[in-house]
């Protein structure tokens, strides 16, 4: 792609040393006759800058345990109704399952659909459906699968009673993710975006959310303790120590090996928060401070309580479409699952506008919005086909984790490739006009263009 444009700031948000520092040197220098001000650096990288290699690692981690509670969470809500609250080993196959086609929904948006740094994921915009359709009287479990004593999670009777209930949450999905293709690749997300506004979108999020409460109090109140220590470590790490300067080792090219400061609590807040959390859970566990009876209070605390599954669980496993069988496919269900998606869409329209603000975008316009919601139908296809009993969606948890780390430079100019602008006053096919934009210190935003043949 070759490009032609305007002046523009490139990030320098390096320093000699190849470690991340947000209070770059020489900021009061010009570059392309535009002045820095050193007064902004609230982000450190922008959406096309190329952090190291073994900062991607981590920052990865750090997203991927942002949204670990949302992924676990929903096979392990849909568990009871499936009949798999006493199976733990198969619950883990499903987890494992949503991890994998998360990550492919993933790569599909940031390549092909809004391309904002935005995690897809298991959605809860699912859930309620899933659980009233689960509900009816022809899915509800037999007695003898709620009592652990009598169910043989090997038997081919126990295997058809929880497979047949995902392969009717898969047809269901499958067939809605159609209709989310179509709203989206047909532009008709767009023409509504009149309708979509802030107070359609909140309202929204807060009624999707509010079901889920129960299940959220029940999970953190295995233990308050723990809970409370990791908000707790969130906060003091992102919003107190986030202009801590802590020296870390590191290797450059000029200087080997040397001592360099490095900003780690801004970004790391939630990775080292729950490392932390863990590593007292294991203490106390090794000490025997938390209950070793499964009954008493706590005891889910422990972090050997799953030992079994590890044991049992294979090392390496590749799920693949159509894995519990031939999906089916009921009237009901496919009603249900489509008030889900209309739910979802509404919510990753607020995403994708809160992503670009926080990476100092401008709003996304009507076409990447199009194609993003595209592309979250074609992955809630893949799930649905996949079976993990959900769809995806864009997640407001890693849209939260870029306000916390700030990992992006607002006070550099970005060229947007997600969006393009056709130039309809020339002659010349294949022009478009990229948007840039600067900030400065005062907040205001300069506008300019540039010319790209793409």
């Amino acid at each position: 792609m070759n490009s032609a444009g305007g002046s523009c700031e490139s990030p320098n948000c390096m320093r000699g040393d190849g470690v991340l520092s947000l209070h770059t040197e020489g900021q009061d220098k010009k570059q392309d006759g535009v002045q820095k001000d050193p007064s902004n650096s609230n982000l450190a990288y922008g959406i096309l800058d190329s952090p190291p290699w073994y900062l991607c690692i981590f920052l990865g981690i750090q997203h991927f345990l942002t949204a670990l509670g949302g992924l676990v969470a929903v096979p392990l809500i849909l568990a009871k109704d499936l009949c798999l609250q006493h199976d733990p080993l198969t619950q883990s196959y499903l987890i494992s399952t949503i991890f994998f086609v998360s990550g492919i929904c993933t790569l599909l948006q940031v390549f092909l659909g809004v391309r904002l740094p935005i995690l897809q994921g298991g959605t809860f915009a699912f859930v309620a459906p899933s659980l009233a359709m689960l509900s009816l009287p022809a899915w509800k479990c037999p007695e003898w699968t709620l009592n652990a004593s009598q169910v043989n999670t090997s038997s081919p009777e126990f295997i058809e009673e929880w497979q047949k209930r995902i392969r009717e949450l898969q047809g269901a999905i499958m067939v809605a993710s159609c209709v989310q293709m179509l709203v989206g690749f047909s532009g008709l997300i767009g023409f509504l975006m009149r309708f979509i506004g802030p107070l359609t979108i909140a309202p929204t999020i807060s009624l999707v959310a509010l079901p889920l409460f129960d299940s959220a109090g029940s999970d953190a109140g295995i233990h308050w303790g723990i809970s409370a220590l990791t908000i707790f470590l969130i906060v003091l790490f992102s919003q107190y120590l986030k202009n801590v300067m802590v020296p870390v080792p590191v290797y450059g090219r000029r200087k080997k090996c040397h001592i360099s400061r490095f900003n780690l609590f801004q970004v790391f807040p939630v990775l080292l928060a729950l490392c932390l959390s863990w590593l007292f859970c294991f203490v106390l566990t090794v000490t025997n401070t938390l209950p070793e009876s499964p009954t008493a209070y706590g005891y889910m605390a422990r972090t050997d309580t799953k030992g079994s599954v590890l044991s049992q669980a294979p090392w390496f496993r590749f799920p693949y479409p159509g894995q519990w069988g031939l999906p089916t496919i009921s009237l009901a269900g496919v009603f249900g699952i489509i008030a889900g998606v209309i739910s979802s869409m509404v919510e990753s329209v607020g995403d994708y506008h809160a992503c670009a603000r926080l990476v100092g975008a401008p709003p996304p316009p009507k076409h990447a919005i199009n194609r993003g919601i595209g592309i979250e139908g074609l992955g809630c296809l893949l799930a649905g086909a996949w079976g993990t009993g959900n769809g995806t969606t864009s997640y407001s948890e890693n849209v939260g984790a870029l306000g916390i780390t700030r990992f992006c430079t607002s006070s550099c100019t970005r060229l947007l490739p997600f969006w393009p602008r056709l130039d309809h006053h020339r002659d010349e096919v294949g022009v478009s006009q990229l948007t840039l934009c600067s900030q400065t210190s005062s907040g205001n935003h300069l506008w300019s263009a540039a010319e790209t043949k793409m």
